[in-house]
């Protein structure tokens, strides 16, 4: 009887801690410290924004920054940064928009 105990004591104390583990994982992925997210095609995306642009080059430099650190390009070739957070809240140093 005392042994069946301690085996059913020990069995949950396992299932606690599995539980735990998975948790902290859950985490720790939902914080981006845990498996990388994919990243998109930079280029393709930023060739789509930037098609309209009057100067296309700086708007493909600028574009492709913004899109390395967040990984993330708004739909479009202007606008929509609601969807982009991140895009859309990176200033140069003079306080303006950084990305397109």
């Amino acid at each position: 009887m005392a042994i069946s105990k301690a085996l059913i004591a020990s069995v949950l104390l396992s299932l606690v801690v599995f539980h735990l583990v998975e948790a902290e994982h859950t985490i720790n992925s939902s914080k981006g410290t845990g498996y990388p997210k994919p990243s998109i095609d930079c280029g393709g995306a930023c060739q789509a924004r930037c098609r309209l642009s009057s100067r296309p080059n700086l708007c493909h430099r600028a574009c492709g920054t913004c899109c390395a650190r967040c990984n993330c390009v708004p739909p479009g070739t202007a606008g929509n940064t609601e969807v982009c957070p991140c895009y859309a809240n990176m200033t140069t140093h003079h306080g303006r928009r950084k990305c397109p």
